[in-house]
């Protein structure tokens, strides 16, 4: 991997990782069409530590009051039915499933899934149901109002991340709208509650490229990650913004002309669906 391609591919993890079209078939698509190959699953979850770091700094401040107020509130310092406190075990309890999916499905998340005909049907059939949701969502629900039940099947959404092509932050707020929570409040948890995971993923991806005998290109990798830390960060900004005027319709369009051109794509013989 050169240096060119370690910079596109930052820019390209850094502007996709939060909007709901999937940044992990980006990365595949792109990855190939630079005339490289699949970046892989190790990449996506390194450079993910990028985006990931974004939104510790951009919610620096709530993710520290709800971290101060859960460990006051285990010597009982704080009431365990504070807002902050629920928040903080929320974000555990809907952390759950991706780490018991991710380590069931490793295997499949690295080779099976990574087919790119799988990433063109994720990306025109989840983007309809996104289409479909949003389009009838009731989004008159708070992050205040969210419950035991509700915090586990964001959770449970969430592990749709894990096929290229769904989108984390796709299938989270699309459980969140269906559920009746405002866009800005299903983007918000939905930032929340994919830092134990990503950042998670990306250090055990780490300790995994450590024992690998094969020396990984880590001065790219580390570009790449910087670039989806600054871009990231400035999508976050706008996405909060546009979610509380508008609609995921273009989302959904973007979805769907790019499902067409992928697979037009492979039919011709441009892309390659493994690589």
């Amino acid at each position: 991997m050169g240096w060119f391609d370690a910079v596109l591919l930052g820019l390209t993890q850094g502007l996709t990782e939060f909007l709901p079209i999937s940044s992990s078939a980006h990365l595949s698509i792109v990855g190939q069409l630079i005339g490289s190959q699949d970046p892989g699953a190790a990449f996506t979850a390194i450079t993910q530590l990028g985006t990931e770091i974004a939104v510790l700094v951009y919610f620096r401040a709530d993710i520290v009051r709800i971290a101060l107020a859960w460990c006051r509130s285990l010597v009982g310092r704080v009431p365990r039915d504070h807002a902050d406190v629920r928040m903080g075990w929320l974000v555990i309890l809907g952390s759950v499933p991706i780490v018991v999916a991710g380590l069931l499905f490793q295997d499949q998340i690295e080779t099976t899934l990574r087919n790119l005909w799988i990433t063109v049907a994720m990306l025109a059939g989840f983007g309809l149901v996104i289409g479909w949701i949003d389009a009838r969502a009731r989004t008159d629900r708070t992050l205040e109002q969210l419950t035991v039940p509700h915090g586990l099947l964001f959770g449970l959404a969430q592990c749709l991340a894990l096929v290229p092509g769904v989108s984390r932050s796709g299938g989270t707020i699309a459980a969140g709208l269906a559920m009746g929570y405002t866009r800005e409040a299903a983007a918000r948890y939905s930032f929340l509650l994919a830092i134990p995971a990503v950042l998670g993923s990306g250090v055990y991806q780490l300790t995994q490229i450590a024992d690998d005998p094969v020396r990984p290109p880590w001065g790219p990798i580390a570009v790449a990650t910087v670039v989806s830390f600054g871009v990231g960060y400035a999508v976050i900004a706008w996405l909060l913004r546009y979610v509380s005027t508008h609609s995921f319709r273009p989302f959904v369009i973007y979805r769907l002309a790019l499902a067409a051109v992928v697979a037009g794509l492979l039919l011709a013989g441009v892309l390659q669906p493994r690589v």
